[in-house]
């Protein structure tokens, strides 16, 4: 049986304010056009549909015609929602949505109740376990304690015990949204840590024949069963050395991996991070290839030369992001408030300041103290949106 794993779309969202919409929907032609191509047999979504709780009319215009046209394909669709994502409006029309054949998974209640499907071999039972905030959820599924491994291994050993009632020889995949242990973060993710942790072992989706994550951003393999499609588009620089793609997965008469393709998903506009001085940029030959690219172009000049943005999209007319970091400086003096921020957590920036203001670093308890505001702040802003 033939998957076509993919998430993160972030529909509605825009690179350093250049709107991506165009690009998105290619994307979707793009999904269709494989689908058909290679024949497969289910779509699976993992999570970060829309880039935000509350997306722009044309973007979930986008989605609307993307769920038609994979329902007119026959061809079923397994949709969870992410972080990013409001459940409950993501899930809206499920129920419905069902009888055409995508299956809407938000419901943490409904992770152990799978979308099955059957070829000569048997049948699989495929599993959505839709992004779970921890403080949310934890006493829904009697976890030990407030964290993402804990409330993520209670979810599984739900789906494990389903999977144990079915028939012997039953394959199975688990569609999650999550940090896992070993993979590579970027830039354009929103930090989920609960705690201070944000990442859970793979060895939570023990007992599955493959787990489609979401959430990075980067197609990667952290197990031959455990794999992230990342992002079809870029949303950072950071991801600039990034292959956008899907993977195409091919589940075997005994629930192994009987092959594992990724398919390119188209580039709008190739990214290139430029560092040096003004003008060595602006003759530097080797550049050439980069002109037609999206810039992010970080200055070295010992003075802020005059008008670099102009000089510089005149060679480079996609420029989108400019800093300046003289060389011959103290690095922390010439960083921007931005770049010394960049790379740090809340509660990491948190006990600096108190650092600063103080004169001392906080001990344990006043860390946990500033970690547990972090974390019921996001939880209640979690409440907040379940209520609107």
């Amino acid at each position: 049986m033939k998957f076509l794993h993919t998430s993160d779309w972030h529909l509605g969202r825009s690179f350093h304010r250049v709107n991506l919409l165009g690009a998105q929907a290619a994307f979707v032609d793009h999904l269709i056009e494989t689908v058909r191509a290679h024949e497969v047999d289910a779509v699976l979504v993992a999570g970060d549909v829309y880039d935000r709780a509350v997306p722009p009319l044309p973007a979930v215009e986008l989605y609307d015609r993307a769920l038609h046209r994979l329902a007119e394909l026959g061809v079923p669709t397994v949709m969870i929602s992410g972080n990013h994502d409001s459940a409950r409006r993501l899930g809206v029309g499920a129920g419905l949505i069902d009888r055409a054949g995508i299956h809407l998974r938000t419901d943490p209640a409904g992770c152990a109740d799978p979308v099955v499907l059957a070829d000569v071999h048997g049948e699989v039972a495929l599993y959505g376990l839709p992004y779970l905030e921890p403080a949310l959820v934890k006493d829904q599924f009697d976890a030990e304690k407030v964290s993402h491994e804990a409330v993520l291994g209670a979810a599984m050993d739900r789906i494990r015990a389903d999977l144990a009632a079915r028939a012997p020889g039953t394959r199975s995949v688990v569609l999650a949204h999550a940090f896992v242990t070993g993979g590579q973060a970027s830039d354009s993710e929103r930090d989920i840590s609960v705690g201070g942790v944000e990442a859970v072992p793979a060895s939570v989706f023990d007992g599955v024949d493959y787990a489609a994550l979401g959430h990075l951003h980067g197609s990667q393999t952290i197990g031959e069963r455990v794999r992230y499609s990342g992002s079809p588009l870029a949303y950072s620089f950071s991801e600039a050395e990034h292959r956008k793609s899907m993977w195409l997965i091919e589940l075997g008469a005994e629930g192994e991996i009987a092959a594992a393709e990724r398919i390119d998903t188209p580039v709008p506009r190739p990214l290139a991070r430029l560092r040096g001085p003004l003008e060595g940029l602006l003759a530097d030959p080797a550049h050439a290839r980069h002109e037609e690219s999206w810039i992010e172009a970080t200055l070295t000049d010992p003075v802020r030369p005059d008008d670099p943005m102009a000089r510089l999209t005149a060679r480079f007319p996609h420029t989108l992001s400019l800093a300046f970091e003289p060389e011959g400086r103290e690095e922390e003096a010439a960083a921007s408030y931005a770049q010394r921020l960049k790379g740090r957590s809340d509660q990491e920036i948190a006990e600096d300041f108190v650092a600063h203001v103080r004169g001392g670093q906080p001990d344990e308890a006043e860390r946990a103290v500033i970690q547990g505001a972090f974390d019921e702040v996001r939880a209640d802003d979690s409440r907040q949106e379940s209520r609107r």
